[in-house]
């Protein structure tokens, strides 16, 4: 069973072929609101792959409540320790450009009120691992990863969107793209490739590059593990079903190399589909996936 302390938000997405300057207005060709925030996307992604989840987290008593939390309730995934609270649920502004790249803002409203104490010591240590990312409070997000320390629980910290957290080097894997590698290589004064922010901050560590594949350093030594080919259409929650998808591999007793794979398999496909929670692949997906692949 996995457990994720993290983000829900409703996501307002404008698809359009430049994005505005400052003071610039441009129209967009479409837009659509749907349910995002990286900790319910990875939830999902996570669900979806297989794995049992208890999502953790905050939403608003307002419209988007149940927006935010309908698709992983639609899943099978536990919901029941999501607060509701004064503030107005999360939300995202997604302008996404004709190439598939895009640009974010998010408002925490409601994640801000997320409370690490809303997880009692049984339930993390029923799981196998505790899923934690960076938009909710960061005191509240390093009060989790200590706990599941002392309990002797693996923790996975997406440093999503990058930011300074107390006692980082505490969790057991630390999953960082490209730009979140270099802030941190230089808060601790180190390269950004995995291995040196492994031996930095004392955790093991996998930095995901995109086209380019991703890589980890563990106690076990230093490997990589190709990209899969993608017919780009949206990159918005390719790096949240990785890092759903890498925990439920881990989840079901994969070693780290081949959990990764499986991760980079469902990143692929969820670069060729529209949307952020609509573009996380099913398991038998994956597999598939991993079946036309190319032996290694």
């Amino acid at each position: 069973m996995i457990v994720v302390f993290g983000s829900l938000n409703v996501d307002v997405v404008m698809e359009m072929d430049d994005v505005p300057s400052r003071g610039q207005t441009v129209l967009a060709r479409s837009s659509r609101i749907e349910p995002g925030g990286k900790g319910a996307n990875q939830a999902l992604a996570a669900r979806r792959a297989g794995a049992e989840v208890t999502m953790v987290g905050a939403v608003g008593r307002d419209a988007f409540a149940s927006v935010a939390t309908g698709n992983l309730e639609q899943a099978g995934v536990d919901i029941s320790r999501v607060a509701s609270v004064t503030a107005a649920t999360g939300c995202a502004s997604i302008w996404l450009e004709a190439d598939g790249s895009n640009r974010i803002g998010v408002a925490l409203g409601a994640n801000a009120e997320a409370r690490a104490d809303q997880i009692d010591d049984a339930t993390i240590g029923e799981a196998s691992s505790v899923l934690l990312q960076m938009e909710t409070r960061a005191e509240e997000t390093a009060a989790v990863i200590r706990r599941c320390r002392a309990l002797g629980v693996r923790s996975i910290l997406n440093l999503a969107p990058a930011a300074r957290l107390p006692d980082v080097g505490l969790c057991s894997l630390l999953v960082v793209n490209d730009d979140e590698a270099q802030a941190l290589a230089g808060w601790v004064g180190a390269r950004d490739d995995a291995a040196s922010l492994r031996a930095a901050i004392g955790c093991d560590v996998i930095r995901t590059l995109g086209a380019q594949g991703s890589e980890a350093a563990t106690a076990g030594g230093v490997w990589t593990v190709p990209a899969f080919a993608a017919q780009v259409h949206d990159t918005t929650a390719a790096g949240d079903c990785y890092v759903g998808v890498l925990a439920a591999a881990l989840d079901r007793g994969m070693h780290l190399p081949d959990a990764m794979r499986e991760a980079s398999a469902a990143a692929a496909l969820a670069c060729e589909r529209p949307g952020s929670q609509a573009s996380l692949p099913a398991r038998a997906d994956i597999a598939a996936r991993l079946r036309a692949a190319p032996s290694r």
